[in-house]
């Protein structure tokens, strides 16, 4: 087994352990590809959202929020061509009776190609230490060069059958690259085929009088069936943005690898509404304006790429992906995309109604263009959870499991620790925790010996640890530890609101990641 794959298994065991994600519905032996949050969980998730929705809404003045219902009329996912459109291209291994996604099993193998280039560039890095030059050693490698020019014809390739809807091709695609399957290992595969995503349903209390609904598999139209409303009440004047964190569903029949890929999910999407013929400039803002909300968390900055799609949405005149290196590989964080007057001109059409906008600067009527940033809430959580999650020796030969996760986004800021449970201790250590908990979340233990206590806090990724010991009732002074340099200091309790307060705030990360608009 692989060690990424090694530390990812170790990432979900750890996640249930410590009270960060469940999977739902344990006692009947779960349902598939579906989790609940645990207590650990759900605040770093609301820390995430905290931090996406201050940033795009609360520091953007022309931006602004909405939170829009799940049901939505049925000629919604006509107008926007999810109905005849919303599909995914699977294929089944005959031998192990497995579906894959056809674009990413044909992506997979373009990552083993990749991750070949970057053992060459390891074995060089060592060989050539400080005199190595990536940038020349890429651009020289004759293995490099070959594994490239491979990666380019097979994109290539891919590409032309997507945008072909070829599926005849894209099995012959799949076999003339010698794709295995990942469980069987063998090539005998099905033809190619279609698949609707989106999950129906009935609306009406008698099953003959129900109309058939959907459950909505993206936030975006509940942004742009609402655009006009929010602009005539808001007065709001082009460009301006709408934010909304919610809810989707889609019927992923290769729904795997933990809460990466699920059929219920959550998105944190922004619809930026422009004029016409300006959209690439602001395509290219938020490009720059979300990669840098991402890097801000330090996470490592060579964690991100871009990755512009090959198949462009029938929505879309551009389409980039930011994408993050989970311990599964790259794979996509979060999306941008042009998507054109395709979505208010379509409900125009569908509906009836006009969802134009006047200019009264250019003096002149026009159905606005769209640039989008959509970023999957469940993925973001993954990405903080598996890149903070870091097992250590220490100098005296110990060890110990701790989440380095950004102080901002941590589950729990301060654990307070009375050193012993007597002589008064459990009470002063309370008394200091209702003091900060008025701005924080904060945990109570009194249970085992302090470093065992440190360990657990270390492992569920609390900031700080504050001690309260005999001298603390002498002179009102504690001992603070730092969970990443495992530091301690004394520090008197008054002072302690300050100091924790500087170290978890969310200013912090917004210094570096606000791209106003």
């Amino acid at each position: 087994m692989a060690a990424n794959e090694e530390v990812f298994k170790k990432v979900v065991s750890h996640a249930k352990e410590f009270g960060f994600v469940f999977p739902s519905s344990e006692i009947y032996d779960g349902l598939s590809a579906t989790y609940d949050y645990a207590q650990n969980g759900v605040e770093l998730k609301n820390n995430i959202k905290k931090y996406w929705w201050t940033a795009m809404v609360q520091m953007n003045e022309n931006i602004v929020g909405l939170d829009a219902a799940i049901f939505m009329h049925p000629k919604t996912w006509k107008a926007s061509g999810h109905v005849d459109a919303f599909n995914d291209p699977l294929i089944d291994n005959k031998d192990s009776k497995k579906r894959y996604r056809a674009d990413v099993l044909v992506e997979d193998h373009i990552a083993k190609i990749e991750g070949k280039i970057n053992k060459d560039i390891t074995k060089a890095k060592k060989r050539f230490g400080d005199a190595f030059n990536e940038e020349e050693f890429r651009s020289t490698n004759p293995n490099v060069l070959r594994r490239v020019g491979e990666i380019e014809k097979i994109e290539a390739q891919l590409k032309t059958v997507q945008v072909n809807e070829d599926l005849v091709a894209f099995k012959s695609l799949i076999e003339d690259l010698g794709i295995v399957c990942p469980i069987s290992g063998s090539k005998n595969w099905t033809e190619v085929r279609q698949f609707n995503l989106m999950f129906g349903t009935e609306m009406g209390s008698v099953a003959g009088d129900a109309s058939t609904i959907y459950l909505r598999p993206e936030t975006a139209q509940g942004i742009f069936v609402n655009y006009l409303n929010v602009q005539k009440t808001g007065r709001m004047k082009i460009p301006f943005g709408i934010a909304q964190i919610g809810k989707a569903f889609r019927n992923e029949i290769v729904a795997r690898q933990f809460i990466f890929r699920m059929r219920e999910f959550e998105q944190m999407e922004m619809q930026f509404f422009v004029k016409p013929g300006t959209q690439k400039k602001w395509y290219e803002h938020w490009k720059e304006a979300r990669i840098k909300w991402h890097k801000a968390l330090n996470l490592g900055s060579d964690n991100y790429r871009f990755h512009d799609h090959l198949k462009v949405a029938h929505y879309a005149d551009a389409a980039t992906d930011i994408e993050f290196n989970f311990p599964i590989g790259f794979k996509e964080l979060e999306g941008v995309h042009s998507r054109t007057d395709f979505d208010l001109g379509k409900h125009e059409e569908f509906s009836g109604k006009k969802l134009r906008y006047f200019d009264n600067d250019d003096n002149e009527s026009y159905v606005p263009y769209v640039v989008e940033t959509s970023i999957g809430l469940d993925r973001m959580f993954l990405a903080v959870l598996s890149s903070s999650f870091n097992e250590e020796k220490l100098e005296d030969g110990s060890e110990r499991i701790v989440l380095n996760i950004p102080p901002a986004l941590a589950p729990t800021k301060a654990a307070v620790l009375p050193l012993v449970k007597k002589d008064g201790l459990p009470e002063k250590a309370r008394e200091i925790m209702k003091i900060l908990q008025y701005d924080h979340i904060c945990a109570y233990e009194e249970k085992d010996s302090i470093g065992k206590r440190y360990r657990r806090q270390d492992a569920i990724g609390t900031p700080y640890c504050i001690t309260v010991d005999h001298q603390t009732l002498d002179d009102n002074t504690v001992t603070i530890r730092e969970r990443d340099t495992m530091s301690q200091e004394r520090v008197a309790v008054d002072e302690l609101p300050r100091i924790i307060g500087k170290k978890v705030s969310l200013k912090n990360l917004f210094m570096d990641s606000v791209v106003s608009v």
